[in-house]
């Protein structure tokens, strides 16, 4: 295993567990428990979207052609690219390349940041032509039905936006820490729990795309 390129605090592995490999494996069984409770969660959502896809399928149709599919093709490519970078950055740490390690962290946080920039003006889009849910809405339209969608759309788009939000705070975590050195080819389980993280992030959001931007 190559020498790390800067300073490393050793990790203690904590006194309830036998060896750093038995506390790798708890974490990430804790890790994969929190992802599928997650996964119930949006489950729910998506069930509700297609009760609503089979109850008004005219307002889908009408709906979609109001959000910007090449904003939705942008943010895809956005977010697969940093699945990428998370990806490599774990295995900068693997292999003890803790300043390479640091940059694909940087990447997959601008990357975020990229995301959560087109959505703020897609959604600004939306906001200044009423299209908004429920009460709010005073958007044009043939179907009566459209905030409803709208409904959906922010509800599950601004949930996954928070997601990707608290997914930017682990990755700075991570990086504050993996300045200090906290990471090497000894330990890097928080790194690759955040990868989980952030790959299932990235994932709602390859569902959330086409049920939205590509229904009709």
């Amino acid at each position: 295993m190559s020498t790390p390129d800067r300073p490393i605090q050793p990790h203690h592995v904590a006194h309830h567990f036998g060896n750093a490999k038995q506390e790798f494996e708890a974490a990430k069984f804790g890790m994969w428990l929190f992802l599928i409770t997650e996964l119930l969660f949006f489950g729910a959502l998506f069930v509700a979207y297609a009760v609503f896809r089979w109850k008004y399928p005219e307002m889908f149709v009408e709906a979609h052609r109001i959000l910007s599919w090449k904003m939705g093709v942008f943010n895809t490519l956005v977010l697969i690219v940093s699945s990428f970078t998370i990806v490599m950055a774990v295995h900068a740490v693997q292999t003890n390349r803790q300043k390479l390690a640091q940059w694909y962290l940087g990447t997959t946080a601008g990357l975020a940041g990229v995301f959560l920039v087109v959505k703020y003006f897609e959604y600004m889009e939306k906001i200044h032509h009423g299209y908004l849910p429920a009460k709010f809405f005073s958007g044009m339209g043939a179907s009566e039905h459209l905030h409803l969608f709208f409904g959906m759309y922010f509800t599950m788009t601004g949930i996954h936006g928070l997601h990707v939000i608290i997914g930017i705070g682990l990755i700075l975590w991570l990086m504050r820490r993996n300045q200090k050195g906290h990471f090497y080819s000894g330990f890097f389980t928080p790194v690759e729990m955040v990868g989980l993280y952030w790959h299932f992030v990235d994932l709602v959001w390859i569902f959330l795309f086409p049920l939205f931007y590509l229904v009709g």
